[in-house]
């Protein structure tokens, strides 16, 4: 890769394959915290510290944008009972790679990657759809990185609990355990 980019990071469990292999291969890259969309924000400060934390270990940059919720609920008004993988997916998604561009072309990064669709629970195509229009939107290139396959959810789980990284039971805007 080479260029120095940004790589947006929802949570440190889905992150910390895709940090510790970029880390060892050397990248420039920094991890950008920019998660609006997590509530409560209790549980939005737990996973920006374990962010932080991952990227401490690996000698990381870490930068976290502003708790923009207002705006994030705004944007999803009316999808609220949508199931995960629907439309108020790619409105977030779309939302935060923008959000993350903008920064990148203002501080100097060439492009921007993002470790949203490493989950099980949400759609590679989807996310990759949203940062095609962020990019479009912004001019700045998006890098898709792989964080499923090769070896690297096996890793994923290993990091998991090795470092013992907070995990938690949702994406961050509706509980899976409420009823949708």
């Amino acid at each position: 890769m080479s260029e120095k980019f940004l790589l947006l990071s929802c949570c440190a469990p889905c992150s910390c394959a895709v940090i510790s292999k970029l880390a060892e291969a050397k990248e420039k890259f920094a991890v950008v915290f920019y998660n609006p969309n997590i509530r409560p924000y209790e549980e939005y400060e737990k996973r920006r510290e374990e962010n932080q934390r991952l990227c401490e270990k690996y000698g990381v940059p870490f930068i976290s944008l502003e708790y923009d919720n207002e705006r994030w609920c705004e944007l999803a008004k009316g999808l609220e009972n949508l199931p995960e993988r629907d439309k108020r997916c790619s409105i977030c998604f779309e939302m935060r790679l923008k959000r993350v561009m903008e920064y990148a072309k203002n501080n100097g990064y060439k492009a921007v990657a993002s470790v949203l669709g490493v989950s099980r629970y949400k759609d590679i195509n989807q996310v990759n759809l949203a940062a095609e229009q962020a990019s479009l939107q912004t001019g700045v290139p998006y890098l898709q990185i792989e964080g499923r396959k090769g070896g690297m959810q096996e890793l994923r789980n290993k990091l998991i609990k090795e470092l013992n990284l907070y995990s938690q039971d949702y994406c961050g805007c509706k509980p899976r355990h409420v009823k949708e």
